[in-house]
């Protein structure tokens, strides 16, 4: 391996123009590719072997041109103090606004007046129009939103106060801000690290390139493939991350082969030859993480899994070969004028001014660790498992216009319709009747009914509505409770448990849908695929890693405390977001769930980064192991060599990551919180704490490998151990005569 790409960077680096020219090429067709693109259609949003989807599909076959999955909105209007929403002038207003909105759009399936839907509260205060539309809300299109918009202007103009609540809204949050940020506070970041402008600037406009090609070729293969507006989400930000980190890992081993006194294509074939190597397994690891997002088997999310894994296979490729292409261009400038300077004398210097050269940082905090390894390990475990004991009482679910900021118009119409009417009315659950093998549809519909409305937990339950066969009924159940509650799960539960009654006694199914129930089961499909996504992604990665460090304990001490970072992480975000602390500080104004995909979204996303972290810091100290150093002196070069690049890759991160906690989107404001706190957690106290605190007390045991496995396992050659031998027995004056060209067709 390491030869292999010693060989692809000494090529890139001679051949620069062409390598460039290749990656400018493939950024031009991809974003041709992406211009010329049809419209892309969007997902329809499923979970397949759920009950709720069984029940939107048999409604899809009885109730054709129903609509089950179809958006939704509710203008919701309040009367002025005295007046109530029957009197005349109040209730001649909704009767235009639901003439208009019928008039709005053709996607709008139907309209239910207030007045004849029973949609007025006992009060007369509220009432509220519910609009049912064609298609779901990412397939709504912009003159419908708009009718909606200027239906519910106009009757705010008679005095009635209108809020308009629902899903029909609903679209993507804007992050072009919070990207801006994160990239500007990573450009800082590198150009504190680097000293150089140009060397800084390298990460960022490689990233951005492959950001590019990436999120351009899913645009262009969107239709062909089925991939919706939402998929280059993770995509770009994964992409974004990785790509960064990457190009910085390589740029800094490159600077470090210079600073020993070799020639410049040297330095490049020698740094993608040790650092490309490990980005090589860190890119491994993310691909693993982000695939294995299949397992839950949610469509959406499989296909956002594999774009991301797209982007990050870009990434690598993009830091095993533009990387020492662009450095060719650069020259010397990679280094800022002092440092070059300094350099210079060093070089003059000779070998010897290596010694004078002053401890940096991490060679200081190392060497503190090897003096104390068990204080600090036990300190850091306990940190991180104190921030994990929040996560005991997790409680998953989905959001919904509850948590919105106070602010907004969809939670001013979520508390209008629940201080008139109730909670539950903000999210009705439907129960679906497949009366097709009963004799009697229409009493064990009613059967189905008396039995619900005797459940705790149930406000109310509406007639069954037959579709024209007759064997396939509808009743809408109103709970007690908010849709986001356990309350309310725990009926969707009693429904559910009663359905086996209703099969036996009237020979008719009963089904729970609605987008309540669909978010219940989605969050229930999430929990439980957590544990076998997990054992598949961290054996995966741990048998991946053994190949790497050739050690079974290295890879293992690498996945618990991946872990424990997280599970720490997960505390924090349940501490905050659940709990309500310091919930004014990161400004969340409504505590609740945590969302159901929290959990596989942070294991997926920080494993792959982790995994980066901890492949570049502990391969430079297995590189120095092998070449002779003892297990305590490796562990010091390791953090010498990558301390301050792993350190301001995980800043950068962290900055990209907290930028989304100024979101107004609760969700969005959560995934920055808990990606954020997980990269914290893990580079600086996992990776910089515990890691050589354990090599320390492990001592040579943990560079240990069975000889039977030493033999069964692909010897890599991540630490280069092949190249250097190699390297050693050929002529300076051939090294730098040979034609890597060459050498490379030859492999």
């Amino acid at each position: 391996m390491a030869t292999f790409l010693y060989k692809l960077g000494r090529f890139a680096f001679r051949r620069r123009g062409f390598v460039a020219l290749i990656w400018v090429a493939l950024l031009a067709v991809a974003g041709v590719g992406a211009a010329t693109a049809s419209q892309p259609a969007n997902d329809s949003f499923s979970i397949p072997g759920t009950e709720a989807q069984k029940a939107f599909d048999l409604l899809e076959q009885r109730f054709p041109g129903g609509n089950a999955d179809g958006a939704t909105a509710r203008v919701v209007f309040r009367a002025p103090s005295g007046e109530k929403m029957t009197d005349p002038d109040n209730k001649a207003v909704v009767t235009k606004t639901v003439a208009d909105l019928k008039a709005s759009s053709p996607q709008v399936a139907s309209v239910a007046d207030p007045y004849q839907a029973r949609a007025v509260s006992k009060d007369g205060s509220t009432a509220y129009i519910l609009t049912s539309y064609k298609v779901n809300s990412m397939e709504l299109k912009d003159p419908a939103k708009d009718g909606l918009k200027e239906a519910g202007e106009k009757a705010e103009k008679s005095g009635l106060t209108v809020q308009i609540g629902g899903d029909a809204l609903q679209e993507m949050p804007e992050t072009g801000s919070t990207e801006i940020i994160g990239i500007a506070i990573s450009a800082v970041v590198l150009a504190i690290t680097f000293g150089s402008l140009v060397a800084a600037g390298l990460p960022l406009m490689t990233a951005l390139i492959g950001v590019g090609i990436g999120i351009s070729s899913i645009t262009a293969l969107a239709t062909t493939l089925g991939l919706s507006t939402t998929t280059s989400t993770l995509a770009m930000m994964i992409g974004l991350a990785v790509g960064i980190d990457y190009a910085l890992f390589i740029v800094s081993r490159y600077r470090a082969e210079l600073a020993e006194g070799r020639d410049r294509e040297e330095a490049a074939g020698r740094a993608v030859g040790t650092a490309g190597s490990a980005v090589v397994f860190a890119g491994l690891t993310v691909v693993i993480a982000l695939v294995g997002l299949a397992v839950v088997n949610i469509p959406m999310l499989t296909k956002m899994g594999f774009a991301a894994a797209g982007t990050v296979v870009i990434a690598v490729l993009i830091a095993i070969s533009l990387i020492p292409a662009v450095l060719g261009f650069a020259g010397k400038r990679v280094f800022g004028r002092k440092a070059r300077r300094r350099l210079e004398e060093r070089l003059a210097a000779g070998p010897d001014a290596s010694a004078e050269e002053k401890p940096n940082m991490g060679t200081r905090w190392a060497r503190f660790v090897l003096r104390r390894p068990l204080m600090v390990l036990v300190v850091a475990v306990l940190g991180l498992g104190a921030a994990a004991v929040p996560a005991v009482s997790l409680e998953l679910g989905l959001p919904d216009d509850g948590s919105q900021p106070v602010s907004s118009q969809k939670r001013q119409a979520y508390d209008a319709i629940s201080d008139g009417f109730g909670p539950g009315y903000n999210g009705p659950l439907m129960v679906v009747v497949d009366a097709k093998g009963s004799d009697d549809a229409k009493g064990a519909a009613e059967q189905v009914r008396k039995t619900i409305t005797g459940l705790d937990g149930v406000a109310g339950v509406s007639p069954a509505t037959f579709n024209k066969a007759g064997d396939t009924a509808t009743l809408t159940v109103i709970s007690k409770y908010k849709p986001s509650s356990i309350d309310t799960e725990n009926l969707v539960g009693d429904i559910r448990d009663e359905a086996s009654g209703f099969k036996a006694d009237t020979g008719a199914e009963v089904l729970v849908t609605g987008q309540t129930g669909m978010n219940i089961d989605i969050s229930q499909k999430l929990n439980d695929a957590l544990v076998p996504y997990l054992v598949l992604v961290v054996g995966l990665a741990f048998l991946l890693l053994m190949v790497v460090f050739r050690s079974v304990l290295v890879p293992l001490k690498a996945a618990l405390g991946f872990l424990l970072s997280v599970v720490a992480a997960l505390g924090a975000v349940v501490a905050v977001f659940q709990w309500g602390w310091l919930a004014d500080v990161f400004g969340v104004e409504e505590t609740g769930p945590i969302m159901s995909m929290m959990p596989i979204f942070m294991i997926g996303v920080v494993f792959g980064l982790a995994m980066d972290y901890e492949v570049f810091l502990v391969t430079r100290m297995r590189e120095a192991y092998v070449h002779g150093e003892r297990p305590g002196q490796a562990v010091v070069t390791g953090f010498r060599h990558g301390a301050r690049v792993v350190t301001a890759a995980a800043v950068i991160m962290i900055s990209v990551f907290a930028g989304f906690i100024g979101s107004s989107e609760s969700m969005i404001k959560m995934i920055g919180f808990g990606l954020a706190t997980a990269v914290l957690f893990d580079a600086f106290v996992v990776r910089m704490a515990i890691v050589p605190a354990v090599l320390a007390l492990l001592g040579k045991a943990a560079w240990w490998l069975p000889r039977w496995l030493d033999r069964a396992l692909p010897n890599v050659d991540v630490e280069g151990e092949g190249l250097r031998k190699q390297l050693e027995a050929t002529p300076a004056a051939q090294q730098r005569d040979s034609d890597p060209e060459a050498e490379l067709t030859r492999v």
